[in-house]
């Protein structure tokens, strides 16, 4: 049998073959969303959270007065400490009753599609999530035969970092559906950061702790958030996320 090529960055990502999308379809097709554990077959989880907490040009995504904004850390890091207070209790304040954000972002596709490449474990992860055996199981999961392509974005969540209640409807960008792939070992629910699910009466319907190597996936519209992650949390939330799309 000819072996299986590693993918960008000499790392072989493969779904646990324990998985089975035919038999997950109906609870899928009941529930809108899954959590997923024990995703990636192998050390290719391990290998991935290795890379984003080795390093990546990660840039301070958050939205202020409307506007989303993405300086780079430095840039972040440059503003003096009564500025950054400023800012975050102005991005606090707009939490409270409105849609706000605060985490670091590294856009993988954007680097890869423009043939930036540097052979980083995040690129690996692209490649797998734009792959025949990842789009083939979404798929036969999700019955949905339109889920062409992936975007990733790579995500960490440090103390009081957080995204509000939102759908992930954008008009013309064709997502069928959202993906988080979990990438922090030893995390625990009570250090914040759950994918939450609100219901119609305020409650929360379901959360989804980050728990490692597990894949979340949820049918595109759906209100959900990520809970802020509590300054006693133990490690920073790593995460590979985007949505799963049909063509245009």
């Amino acid at each position: 049998m000819t072996p299986r090529p590693p993918t960008a960055a000499g790392i072989d990502l493969r779904i646990d073959p324990g998985l089975r999308p035919e038999a997950l379809r109906p609870l899928f097709a009941r529930f809108g969303r899954l959590h997923l554990p024990g995703f990636l077959a192998g050390d290719g989880a391990g290998r991935l959270h290795a890379g984003l907490a080795a390093g990546a040009p990660w840039r301070k995504a958050f939205l202020h007065g409307g506007a989303h904004y993405e300086p780079t850390l430095a840039e972040y890091e440059a503003i003096s400490d009564g500025q950054r207070q400023a800012l975050d209790q102005a991005i606090w304040r707009e939490a409270r009753d409105g849609f706000a954000y605060r985490f670091d972002s590294w856009k993988v596709s954007d680097d890869v599609e423009a043939g930036r490449r540097t052979g980083a474990a995040a690129e690996a992860a692209y490649d797998f999530l734009n792959g025949d055996a990842f789009l083939n199981f979404i798929r036969i999961l999700t019955n949905e035969p339109r889920a062409a392509y992936c975007d990733a974005q790579a995500t960490r969540y440090g103390p009081g970092d957080f995204l509000t209640r939102h759908s992930d409807a954008q008009p013309g960008k064709h997502r069928l559906f959202a993906y988080v792939l979990n990438l922090t070992p030893g995390w625990r629910a009570d250090w914040g950061g759950v994918l939450a699910f609100p219901d119609e009466d305020g409650h929360l319907a379901e959360g989804y702790s980050p728990a490692f190597n597990a894949l979340n996936l949820f049918r595109v519209p759906q209100d959900h958030a990520v809970t802020a992650v509590a300054p006693f949390a133990g490690g920073e939330r790593l995460s590979i996320t985007g949505w799963v799309r049909a063509r245009g």
